[in-house]
């Protein structure tokens, strides 16, 4: 193929000619994001060999520098300057010369932030996805209609718009009677629950809706978590990250991964019984744009949120406003040793070895689009009953997928989500207790405090609320002052059956508080 010959002369000259040379589509695989260009290129050396490894996808937008513009010219175009030498004969004779323009020429090409003609990219997927109109995008390459890169990990055949009865009926075999047999899910919600949450990646342009975080923990080690993330994980890209135990880093690590290609990001084997409660995690899975700082830099920057989040871990908690924006599945195995289980009679065995194969990521990626091509050919049928605050069209789109194929269970263990609410648990006791010590009397942040004080009668210390009185973050008693805070920021907040109040006492100077209590 000849290169494209473009001649440049003087500094401006060569800015004007490499400008409408990248308008006109000089470089292929370029595309526009956030005003920037940005080239399409393969990432060397991205292999999984574990279903915990990071799993990028094989190509990354690069946004295009002058030193990779200078690489980028030099391999698809030929950029030359007519210069002029004396021939044997001593006349002046034109000639070409290959250039590479200088970096600050480079620069100011790239400066501008409009680009008229270059189609823009809103993403990279690792799989098929579906488009809005409910049709599958599922030619690997740049799709003009949602602006989406699909960079499949695995090649996939052809998925029929209308699937056959025997096509819907083998995926719900393979799905359910081989892929996730085996699970010790605790109850028909987490199989449920996990199967919406493997759809959600191909769902998530057609239903246009936050997604919430993904809660995967187990009584014991070795019962199956990380093979559950690695399934939407491998098939659309996945990063796994160490939790962060402040919200400043929290938000770092977010702001950082957000700049990465990938589906799917895991905060895998949290400590056992971590309360998973941060005011940064609840702003991320309630945004569809998140926007920070950049790292490193002055600038704020702003990222679609078009992630999938989910944390792992034995036994773990989830406190503040997280409980309703979680949903839960929970494996209990039930045995000292799950690893020991004899696995001669399992739909698939050693499944945590199976599923980073690239063939059988496809096989479980085809019955997948299958179950949601046959979904969406009959009109994609929602489920109004079901709500989730921020969620409710993830949630009734998710439910009536499940529905339409016979599986049960979807978000009934939300009951679960808040019996794990470790928020929720201790307001729940220390509302309990002070309402049995002292009915629906009005009374001050000092009165209570003083009457936390545990009794020392002949020689024996007795704490009469029976160590549910409430505690600062870092579980000591609040002052009087503290205290005072903490009731009035639930002032009118349900726990259970229990509700505080507030007011001003008799003189008007001091603001009370006391514990209502409505029977069910």
């Amino acid at each position: 193929m000849t290169a494209t010959r473009l001649q440049v002369g003087s500094g401006p000259d060569t800015i004007r000619v490499l400008k409408t040379a990248l308008v006109e589509g000089l470089l292929p695989d370029t595309y526009v994001s956030a005003g920037s260009l940005v080239h399409m290129e393969a990432v060397s050396g991205g292999i999984t060999t574990a279903a915990d490894d990071d799993s990028p996808l094989p190509v990354t937008a690069s946004p295009v520098t002058p030193a990779g513009l200078a690489g980028l010219l030099a391999t698809h175009a030929y950029v030359y300057r007519l210069k002029t030498r004396k021939d044997a004969g001593g006349n002046p004779e034109p000639y070409e010369e290959e250039t590479t323009p200088p970096r600050d020429i480079l620069g100011s090409v790239l400066a501008g932030k409009t680009w008229p003609g270059l189609p823009p990219l809103r993403g990279i997927i690792g799989a098929p996805v579906l488009r809005r109109d409910g049709t599958l995008l599922q030619q690997p390459g740049y799709d003009p209609t949602t602006g989406l890169y699909l960079a499949a990990k695995v090649a996939l055949p052809p998925v029929p718009d209308h699937p056959t009865a025997d096509q819907v009926d083998a995926a719900r075999r393979f799905l359910l009677g081989a892929f996730l047999r085996d699970f010790p899910w605790a109850s028909h919600a987490d199989r449920a629950n996990y199967i919406a949450l493997l759809a959600t990646p191909i769902l998530r342009h057609f239903t246009r809706s936050l997604t919430p975080f993904a809660l995967i923990d187990a009584t014991m080690p070795s019962s199956g978590k990380t093979i559950l993330t690695a399934g939407p994980g491998m098939l659309y890209g996945q990063r796994i990250m160490p939790w962060a135990y402040s919200d400043e880093e929290l938000r770092k690590s977010i702001t950082a991964v957000l700049a990465e290609q990938v589906g799917v990001v895991v905060w895998d084997n949290l400590a056992e019984g971590t309360v998973i409660d941060s005011a940064v995690l609840a702003q991320l899975v309630t945004t569809g744009v998140w926007s920070d700082r950049q790292l490193g830099a002055s600038r704020n920057i702003a990222t679609v949120n078009d992630r999938l989040w989910m944390a792992t871990g034995n036994n773990l908690q989830v406190g503040g406003d997280m409980a309703s924006r979680t949903v839960r599945v929970h494996l209990d195995p039930d045995m000292p040793q799950p690893e020991l289980r004899d696995q001669s009679g399992f739909g698939i065995p050693h499944l945590d070895q199976w599923i980073t194969a690239p063939a059988n990521q496809l096989t479980v990626l085809w019955h997948l689009l299958v179950l949601v091509l046959d979904w969406t050919s009959q009109g994609a049928p929602r489920i109004t009953g079901v709500t989730m605050r921020q969620f409710t069209p993830w949630a009734q789109s998710l439910g009536g997928f499940l529905h339409h194929h016979g599986i049960d269970g979807f978000l009934t263990n939300a009951a679960d989500v808040r019996g794990i609410d470790e928020d929720e648990t201790r307001w729940r006791a220390f509302l309990t207790c002070w309402h049995d010590r002292h009915d629906s009397r009005p009374m001050t942040a000092a009165e209570l405090r003083r009457d936390a004080e545990p009794d020392t009668a002949a020689g024996e210390t007795v704490d009469n609320w029976g160590g549910q009185f409430i505690t600062t973050s870092s579980g000591r008693l609040p002052n009087p002052l503290q205290l005072g805070r903490l009731l009035t920021g639930q002032a009118g907040r349900w726990r259970g059956h229990h509700v505080i109040r507030t007011g001003r006492s008799d003189r008007g100077d001091r603001a009370v508080f006391w514990v209502e209590h409505h029977q069910p």
